[in-house]
């Protein structure tokens, strides 16, 4: 079965039976190995801005060299 032959029957469900399948689906995903690199339940740290004191005055910096070129 092909997506656009899924979708008319989708459209015809309740909103309620909508968000069903959505979790359904988001919960197979999550737990799909092949898809994602990251592993389920697991905590990873992202790199931010925040507590990096000295990035804005450096981006300042590399802005004014770039206006005056």
């Amino acid at each position: 079965m092909t997506l656009s032959e899924l979708l008319p029957a989708v459209r015809k469900l309740s909103v309620s039976e909508k968000l069903k399948l959505i979790r359904i689906l988001a919960q197979e995903l999550d737990t799909n190995e092949d898809i994602s690199p990251l592993e389920p339940f697991k905590t990873y740290d992202l790199p931010t801005p925040y507590n990096s004191f000295g990035a804005g005055e450096v981006l300042m910096q590399a802005l004014k060299q770039t206006d005056q070129m």
